[in-house]
């Protein structure tokens, strides 16, 4: 079996991105009225940044080590957003008295504090996001966020590993 080209799969991905992307934000957040989260939002960058490090790896379109550092990038990337996936997971998981109190909204965050503060604050998460808002199949959107987190990392190491 022939496997697609390196700039086909990339491209792939970064419409891949792009898709989950549309879903968050027209559907679940416009059309639903579901606000994200500080976790969510954060997850939000990380399948942004796979998007765009696999766009530019598709328009690129370079050689072996060039394709080995794109993959490796966007692994890492999603790597990244996985372990705030994870984290929101486990805070949903939490029994409702260990829940951490509900903050305030992110706007507010960057008019009061330090870039560097309010950052280090929506990393942390919140009560807001320990809520499950969203469930198909028993997963909720942090869930079904590290399933495709997974996906791509799974395919970088494939596109890693891969021959020419």
């Amino acid at each position: 079996m022939t496997l697609p080209s390196y700039r086909t799969i990339n491209l792939a991905l970064a419409l891949g991105c792009v898709g989950l992307m549309m879903v968050a934000v027209f559907y679940f957040q416009n059309y639903v009225g579901l606000e994200p989260c500080y976790l969510c939002i954060t997850q939000r960058a990380f399948v942004i940044a796979v998007g765009v490090i696999c766009a530019m790896a598709a328009l690129h379109n370079p050689s072996t080590k060039g394709q080995r550092l794109y993959a490796g990038l966007y692994v890492s990337a999603a790597m990244g957003g996985g372990f705030f996936s994870i984290k929101q997971l486990w805070l949903q998981s939490l029994p409702e008295e260990k829940v951490p109190a509900c903050g305030p909204p992110a706007d507010y965050l960057f008019e009061a504090f330090s870039a560097y503060d309010a950052i280090s604050m929506l990393l942390r998460g919140d009560g807001n996001c320990a809520e499950i808002q969203w469930q198909l199949l028993g997963l909720s959107m942090p869930g079904w966020l590290l399933v495709a987190f997974i996906g791509f990392i799974g395919v970088g190491v494939m596109q890693f590993y891969r021959k020419a």
